[in-house]
């Protein structure tokens, strides 16, 4: 019962006061966000390719919003961690398709922390006016994290690297993936802001509040409007000439981390499609390419160290008329690199570019030691740790600059870029999915490239062992692409382009000052709480002493 006050003279009236919920059902609304959290991270998978579900993105965001919105940063800090489990377990499964599920499980375990320090942050600024511009600098914030630690980062998940097909994916040349990814987290976070203010416009009588309901319009409308205006930027017209390009994919004699077992295999495999596709040419059913294009471990023994080797690439460039870009692995000093080999027709190798950045527990291995003690059989997978190469890769393949991004160094900016501030006309993407069989992993690193190719304007081949290959304009369209685990080939004339985009200009700028947006937001909220919690402990020493009174100013 609650006593309400009454005239004086008056005895006191006992209103009935709402009995309490029954147990389970307060149980239930505990349970609520955590499944919302967790079945939006899932709806944010489903967003990513191979699907073409991109605007599945946005409501995922908006329904993270509503689990988040006022809670406690220790609260968020939990539902983030289940966002960021639901999102990266079906992810990233790919990754234990050969090693088992404990280094997939150790990764999600490690990467979700991110995404709950994210949720910590948004459920604090969620207090804030114009919360989604907040929010959204947040979760930019927790990526830029994310894509430099630990051990050099995981970029992998961008949200940016789902928008392949989206109609947001102009912003990346505006800003790169994080502007792209800021748009459509923020187009998100918004969609939910608009969903609450008709929702207590309907329970305040009709009477909507006009400042939140011109945030939260301006949330979703802003980044459609600033991608429509960004289609400006994106052109496959090209400016210094053109190129007819061929990508080669040899294919493998098996799939798994054997694939390189049988000695020379997966080479003679990438030889005989080279001479397949020269015969094809001589006989005028395909035009004669500029310059050919393998994948990453194309060669897989050393043709600086087996003379064999050598004579059938050479012979390979010899029968096509081009130079071949090799993927081999080199050892020199000894040191292993992953390398990219330019092999003339006429004089062998003249050019070599160094994988930069190496994969951790693929191409080395931290913590070393420690993981032997846990499980030799993972320190025995990889025997060598590979060594880092330090200059941009650019090769002078005929008339065109080719820049190299080998494999893995597509899901970082700034690999990218470096490419193409070198002088790249043209972005070559040399990968070896072989040891992730038929898994969605292939497709989602073609995905990046696609994002990539709006980024910088440039065409972007993708040669790969198994598949799936393909050729990407400016405009991230592809034209042609290859199966999986095929033999194959891909030859067209494309443009070549040396103008740089604002996302080229400025680098790491845009991402920058997302992060200092996020932590001015931070800081407000964390000013806010702190100011708050010292105004309830006035009102309670107050009410705890009726006689003490603020002092006359």
């Amino acid at each position: 019962m609650t006593v309400t006050a009454t005239s004086v003279g008056e005895p006191e009236r006992l209103e009935p006061q709402a009995a309490p919920a029954p147990r389970g059902v307060r149980r239930v609304r505990r349970l609520v966000p955590a499944a919302a959290a967790a079945l939006s991270g899932v709806l944010l998978y489903v967003s990513f390719p191979p699907r073409t579900l991109w605007w599945l993105a946005l409501p995922a965001f908006a329904v993270f919003g509503w689990a988040l919105r006022g809670r406690t940063w220790k609260a968020g800090l939990g539902l983030g961690y289940l966002f960021g489990l639901g999102f990266l377990l079906p992810l990233l499964v790919w990754t234990g398709v050969e090693v088992g599920p404990g280094p997939w499980l150790a990764l999600v375990a490690v990467e979700a922390i991110f995404i709950a320090l994210v949720g910590a942050g948004v459920a604090l600024v969620s207090r804030l006016p114009g919360r989604p511009v907040w929010a959204a600098a947040v979760w930019i914030g927790g990526e830029a994290a994310r894509a430099r630690a630990p051990f050099d980062g995981f970029p992998w998940g961008k949200i940016a690297f789902g928008q392949a097909d989206g109609v947001f994916l102009p912003l990346a040349a505006v800003g790169g993936t994080p502007v792209l990814g800021f748009a459509v987290v923020l187009c998100g976070f918004g969609l939910y802001e608009v969903v609450r203010v008709v929702v207590d416009a309907r329970r305040a009588g009709g009477v909507l509040r006009r400042g939140a309901a011109a945030v939260a319009l301006i949330a979703v409308a802003l980044p459609v409007v600033g991608a429509v205006a960004a289609r400006s930027l994106v052109s496959d017209k090209a400016e210094n000439g053109t190129a007819t390009v061929a990508v080669i994919q040899g294919n493998v004699p098996r799939s798994g981390l054997e694939f390189n077992a049988q000695r020379r295999a997966v080479l003679d495999y990438h030889v005989r499609e080279t001479e397949r596709l020269a015969e094809r040419v001589r006989a005028g059913k395909v035009p004669q390419p500029d310059l050919v294009l393998w994948p990453e471990n194309s060669s897989d023994v050393d043709p600086f160290a087996n003379p064999d080797a050598a004579a059938v690439i050479h012979a390979a460039a010899k029968a096509i008329g081009a130079p071949i870009s090799v993927g081999g692995v080199v050892e020199r000093d000894g040191k292993l690199y992953n390398e990219q080999i330019l092999w003339d027709p006429d004089k062998g190798p003249v050019d070599t570019y160094d994988k930069r950045q190496v994969q951790p527990f693929g191409e080395y291995l931290p913590l070393r030691s420690l993981l032997g003690a846990i499980n030799q059989n993972w320190t025995a997978m990889v025997r060598q740790d590979f060594s880092r190469g330090h200059k941009p890769g650019v090769f002078t393949m005929a008339n065109a600059k080719v820049g190299l991004v080998t494999c893995y160094e597509a899901a970082f900016d700034w690999t990218v870029r470096s490419t193409v501030t070198d002088g790249a006309q043209l972005i070559s993407v040399p990968s070896n999915n072989a040891t992730f069989d038929r898994s969605e992993m292939t497709y989602q690193q073609l995905a990046m490239s696609r994002v990539r190719a709006v980024e910088h304007s440039r065409t972007v081949t993708v040669p790969v062992t198994s598949g799936v290959s393909a050729i990407i304009l400016p405009d991230g369209k592809i034209t042609q692409r290859t199966g999986m685990f095929v033999a194959d080939s891909l030859v067209q004339k494309v443009p070549l382009r040396s103008s740089w985009t604002p996302a080229t200009r400025l680098g790491t700028l845009p991402e920058t000052l997302l992060v200092l947006v996020a932590a001015g937001g931070l800081g407000w909220a964390g000013l806010s709480a702190v100011r708050g919690r010292r105004d309830r402990d006035i009102q309670d020493v107050r009410a705890d002493a009726p006689g003490v009174t603020e002092p006359a100013r």
